[in-house]
């Protein structure tokens, strides 16, 4: 087959006042430039994680340093996974510290986790901490794809107010910053991620066709098939495979958040009650949060497959969350539980909300992994770090943070392994060694000290 400027990465596909990005496809790989370089690799991918309110340690830190065996019970539902990610431990970040400024821990770790700044203690306009990493990153690589980045998270959070002992609500609820006074608000509404990602139109869609659309339960994908049909008969089996993959994951994507919208009408559900204070002492929890928290992340996936952007964040709950995991039985808030003051109960409740939020990382590292991109796969072409800025929260330690580095960041990085640090290695080493890896090289961040080793 004659693949010569039959597709590019940028090649999308047109319908009536929509455009839709296509996955990383076999044929557009295959091409040379006109100079007969190299032939061009799927990209690397970077992507954050957050988690918020510290963890159970003793049930997190693996046993042994070196290659991964039995894993704790937190890391558990990552068994499978086991030679996807590395287990770094020592990595710390002074800038959450509190620094002569008293109580506000949460809102710092939040803040300083990505920039590795200590947070300006306001609660009004005049905040400050620092550019992030994922932004460092996609204000120099972010023009290669639509979105530079991608900011998701599962509480709608404020950007305003004083949400921690005198700090801004900012600093608590995201983790990207554009620059040191400009925080980066997150997209919590799956129905809001899916039309921005994957309704690329020229001329955007009024509120008129899209309800005439959803009235008549209309895929996006009814009005690119004519391009769709065209494209794939030019196409080998392998990349009509992909293509019928990515639409199918596209479908159910839809299906799924029609049904989430349904079912929130038709229970009156308000999303500004779901951690609202019950009489008992217990909080409501949010019911949508298990299946909105996968739609995230799969979202997060396809636009990494079909590079609409290389670049996000991803924060499970809001640093301070008193979200109450309802799901799995437990009435208490998130935050309480964390002051657990070595209460065996409370130990127990946390170390259960630690494990089903790596089940929601394993859900997405599956995903990742299965997505062939020649002869790797997403996974092996990404570099996801998972963890947050507090490691025990009865204490709000700030060193010795639970991190995980996953994926094989282009094939370079060596995994299945749990590698120490000495104690205190600043944060912002691994972030500027990533930098470093993604085409961004000779960055420094809030206290970094210098690039990680062991890591490649």
């Amino acid at each position: 087959m004659n693949t010569e400027a039959l597709i590019s990465r940028r090649t999308i596909l047109r319908g009536l006042g929509t455009a839709m990005a296509l996955p990383w496809l076999e044929v557009a790989q295959a091409q040379t430039t006109k100079g007969g370089q190299k032939r061009s690799e799927a990209p690397v991918r970077m992507a954050f994680l957050f988690v918020p309110n510290g963890i159970n340690m003793k049930h997190w830190v693996p046993s042994t340093d070196g290659a991964l065996g039995t894993l704790p019970s937190t890391l558990a539902p990552l068994d499978g996974l086991k030679s996807h990610f590395n287990v770094l431990t020592g990595l710390s970040q002074y800038g959450a510290e509190a620094q002569k400024d008293g109580a506000g821990d949460h809102a710092r770790s939040a803040a300083a986790w990505l920039t590795g700044c200590h947070p300006k203690k306001t609660n009004g306009a005049d905040i400050k901490a620092g550019p992030s990493a994922d932004q460092i990153a996609a204000l120099k690589r972010g023009h290669q794809t639509l979105f530079p980045s991608l900011e998701l998270g599962c509480e709608r959070g404020s950007m305003a107010g004083n949400c921690d002992s005198g700090y801004s609500c900012a600093y608590s609820h995201t983790i990207s910053w554009r620059s040191e006074t400009s925080p980066v608000a997150k997209e919590t509404d799956p129905r809001l991620v899916f039309e921005r990602l994957f309704r690329v139109d020229d001329l955007r869609e009024s509120a008129e066709a899209r309800a005439k659309r959803k009235r008549y339960n209309q895929s996006i994908l009814d009005f690119v098939q004519d391009d769709a049909l065209t494209l794939q008969k030019k196409l080998g089996a392998h990349d009509r495979q992909k293509l019928d993959e990515y639409f199918t994951g596209i479908r159910e994507i839809e299906r799924r958040i029609a049904f989430l919208e349904d079912a929130r009408k038709a229970t009156g559900v308000n999303p500004e009650k779901f951690n609202a204070q019950l009489p008992n002492g217990g909080r409501r929890g949010n019911p949508d949060y298990p299946e909105q928290i996968k739609l995230l992340g799969d979202m997060m996936v396809l636009a990494f497959q079909a590079d609409i952007t290389r670049i996000s964040t991803f924060m499970f709950a809001d640093e301070g969350s008193g979200h109450a995991y309802q799901n799995l039985g437990i009435k208490d808030g998130h935050h309480d539980l964390s002051h657990h003051g070595r209460v065996e109960e409370k130990l127990e409740k946390l170390r259960q909300i630690n494990q089903y939020h790596v089940e929601q990382l394993a859900y997405i590292l599956n995903k990742m992994q299965g997505i062939k991109e020649g002869s790797r796969t997403l996974l092996d072409n990404t570099m996801l770090v998972y963890g947050g800025g507090i490691s025990d929260g009865d204490r709000h330690n700030h060193n010795d943070l639970p991190i995980l580095l996953c994926g094989g960041g282009g094939g370079m990085i060596k995994t299945g392994r749990h590698v120490r640090y000495p104690d205190k290695t600043p944060m912002g080493n691994l972030l500027i060694t990533m930098l470093d890896r993604f085409g961004v090289p000779g960055e420094t961040l809030g206290d970094s000290t210098g690039k990680l080793s062991q890591l490649f």
